[in-house]
């Protein structure tokens, strides 16, 4: 990844979170979360137009991804020192925003494409959330 496109998606991603409150419709419902900490959120590895929640780091150096005729499907791990209640707070504000529809609890879709969000026990600390986004053809 150049810088250009790092700066640009950072970019976006602060747009897309800080749209509402420059919309005249509030602010974000995050008040753990510094806006430069939004600001720089990059987004989750193998999934570039679902942002990362600052505080999630990847746990794998690298997605895995799979491309099918039929679509593409992709898994990735995220985990950080965060409130669960924040993580799904975060997605479920931000994710409709990019285009996504809420189908159920922690599952989402948009043309043609399902994400589940799926939290991972057993990570080791109790403090530490873990999430992993699964990315399927419908």
């Amino acid at each position: 990844m150049t810088a250009f496109s790092a700066t640009l998606r950072a970019t976006f991603g602060a747009l897309l979170l800080a749209g509402p409150a420059v919309a005249g419709l509030g602010s974000l419902a995050f008040p753990l979360l510094p806006a430069a900490a939004v600001a720089a959120s990059p987004f989750v590895p193998g999934l570039a137009d679902v942002p990362a929640m600052p505080g999630l780091e990847p746990v794998d150096a690298e997605p895995l991804v799979f491309d099918k005729p039929d679509g593409r499907i992709v898994q990735v791990v995220l985990s950080g020192m965060v409130p669960r209640g924040a993580v799904l707070a975060f997605y479920d504000q931000t994710l409709p925003q990019l285009g996504w529809s809420r189908a159920a609890e922690q599952r989402f879709v948009r043309e043609g494409e399902g994400l589940r969000l799926d939290f991972v026990t057993g990570s080791g600390s109790s403090d530490r959330t873990t999430l992993r986004f699964t990315l399927t053809p419908r």
